[in-house]
């Protein structure tokens, strides 16, 4: 424990310098000149992004602008991907809208300073796990869950920014479900504002056309530019156009928010911030790992915890709201020839500059154009081939992947209980799978190999049976190991000779280690000789320590099983029917 101890506050030293290992490469002209194109490039993505995915979340457009400051740049500094583009991100905006939904009756600023305080609260829980060397806990976010979950959260934040491109006076947290929502949305398309409806489709339409067509543009940007001088042109709002109207001037200022957190608003906040936390990270890691896998540089999941973390802390305290890893910016900083984190500085350093001197522009952009925007984002998030392949590799996954997408979809906007409900069956269902895993009795082949004997018509000895076991050994499958061997020995009145092949478990559990025990007092009561092949040095010393190796007999455990059977054939001689195994006999025995 101490020097696990000494191990880990040695670690979190190098946690908060990782900058350290690019920094210097910045000193050469062509990597400072790359970082400074492909942060200009991303920026040029990012600011009206940011905004679409405040509004989003709830928020006013600034607060995007806010959280694409500091954040954007700390999580660069402090994270182990140099290319990964952190910022407001449409799953995260929709899970943060969703926690909100509580507090949209205390009014705007309420919701701005909880939103706050949750993306607080996440960097801390992001930030503690890196430190603690925990990034595994993302394992738990199965594939197939995060697969069915994406699914379904592209289809709510698309179809949440209908009533925005319409024109329609339907608002997501006037509903407990969206599928109430969407109902109301549809029936109230009558009322479609004609104008507003136009610059919506002429904005989708845009975008569609600039990235089929000049996809090297930054088609996002150029949208935003030709919708927001139609809306002042024609004058927009004044014929009932909702549009993002003033900005504030400036730069955010450090402040703890400042929120009202009884016992239950806590723990509901606290449950949000991990389940966010993780799901976050899973996207943001993800993204680092394809880019990583081209790029041939180091990659640490813990120390991109403490990045995105440390990401969400300055957010928090900035006035912005969480954070994470973004697909679409990832990808475009690095096809811009992004070599180091310092593209994201410029990046933050251009969304700077905007909240100094550009935020008066923004005031004629129009609502249904940060709606297409979204629309245009999460089209690319809904993919239905990775549901088929996961089907194909396990039915499991296929069913976990299926069911998290109809339950995000019915629970919605509790996005939380469909992500819940997705994690407990895929831990059942795996569960489930282990509880009987394959045990089969073994033979030779004629291509020299031991293989299952059932399967491939082998023949075996009525007097020595081997049976291979393929799995860990723990509480919830010792019984059906247990009962399996003695049926199969109570098929066999003339057995002599047990091996259990043990070279597939990795671990035993103290329920596992009390059957062997129990299991090898009931064949030596039988009359049986029980041997254990070719376990693992960690498991054998397990059993050292109980006792167990002692209780069995320490001549009975072998390296392989061919020591098994020749021990055998030494103890019982021809009593025992070792044909099957000949291969196994040293020459002078047969």
């Amino acid at each position: 424990m101490g020097s696990w101890l000494v191990s880990l506050l040695s670690d979190w030293k190098d946690r908060f310098t990782p900058y350290k290992e690019w920094i210097g490469e910045l000193k050469t002209p062509d990597v400072l000149k790359a970082d400074a194109i492909a942060g200009l490039t991303v920026a040029l993505v990012l600011i009206p992004q940011s905004m679409a995915y405040a509004q989003l979340a709830g928020l006013p457009a600034y607060v995007g602008l806010y959280a694409s400051f500091l954040p954007v740049m700390v999580a660069a500094i402090f994270g182990s991907s140099r290319q990964l583009g952190t910022g407001p991100v449409a799953i995260v905006s929709l899970m943060s809208a969703a926690a909100m939904q509580p507090f949209a009756a205390l009014g705007p600023e309420t919701v701005v300073a909880y939103s706050a305080m949750l993306a607080l609260m996440i960097g801390v829980f992001q930030l503690s796990l890196g430190l603690l060397r925990m990034g595994v806990l993302v394992d738990f976010l199965s594939h197939p869950v995060v697969v069915g979950f994406t699914n379904a959260g592209a289809l709510i934040i698309g179809t949440s920014q209908l009533p925005k491109i319409f024109g329609l006076n339907v608002k997501a947290d006037q509903f407990e479900h969206h599928y109430e929502f969407l109902w109301a949305t549809l029936t109230a398309l009558g009322s479609t504002k004609i104008t507003t409806f136009a610059i919506g489709a002429f904005a989708l339409i845009t975008l569609i056309v600039l990235k089929k067509y000049a996809p090297r543009l930054p088609g996002v940007l150029i949208t935003v530019f030709i919708t927001t001088l139609m809306s002042w042109a024609v004058g927009f709002q004044a014929m009932g156009g909702s549009v993002i109207g003033a900005i504030p001037e400036g730069l955010p200022s450090f402040a703890i928010p400042n929120v009202s957190l009884d016992f239950k608003t806590l723990s509901s906040l606290a449950t949000t911030a991990a389940i966010i936390g993780l799901i976050g990270f899973v996207e943001a890691i993800s993204i680092a790992k394809a880019m990583a896998s081209q790029t041939r540089q180091r990659l640490s999941a813990n120390q991109e915890l403490v990045g995105q973390g440390l990401g969400n802390i300055t957010s928090g305290v900035f006035g912005g709201y969480a954070v994470s890893g973004s697909f679409s910016r990832s990808a475009v900083n690095f096809a811009s020839g992004a070599i180091t984190g310092f593209s994201s500085v410029v990046t933050g350093l251009l969304v700077a500059v905007t909240l100094l001197f550009l935020t008066p522009l923004l005031y004629h952009l129009p609502q249904a154009t940060l709606a297409a925007v979204i629309i245009m984002a999460v089209i690319n998030l809904i993919k239905i081939a990775p549901v088929k392949h996961a089907w194909k590799v396990e039915p499991h996954d296929g069913v976990v992947a299926v069911v998290t997408f109809f339950a995000t979809m019915v629970f919605a906007p509790h996005l939380d209980k469909g992500i819940l409900l997705g994690v407990v069956l895929s831990l059942g269902l795996f569960l489930y799978r282990t509880m009987s895993p394959n045990l089969v009795e073994v033979a030779r082949h004629e291509d020299g190999s031991m293989r299952d004997a059932e399967a491939h018509g082998l023949k075996t000895s009525d007097s020595v049976s081997v049976y291979r076991f393929d799995g860990d050994l723990y509480f919830a499958n010792t019984g059906y190991l247990e009962g399996k061997l003695l049926n199969n020995v109570a098929k066999k009145p003339g057995l002599k000779v047990l091996v259990l092949d043990m070279e597939s478990v990795g671990q035993v559990d103290s329920t596992g280690e009390e059957m062997l025990e129990k299991l090898a007092d009931r064949l030596k009561f039988a009359g049986i000789d029980f041997y254990i092949a070719r376990i693992k040095l960690r498991v054998y010393e397990a059993f050292q320590r109980s006792g167990l190796a002692k209780h069995i007999g320490e001549e009975r455990f072998f390296r392989e099983r061919k020591y098994a059977i020749n021990h055998a054939k030494e103890q019982f001689g021809d009593a025992i029917d070792v044909e099957p195994f000949l291969h196994y006999i040293p020459a002078e025995i047969k």
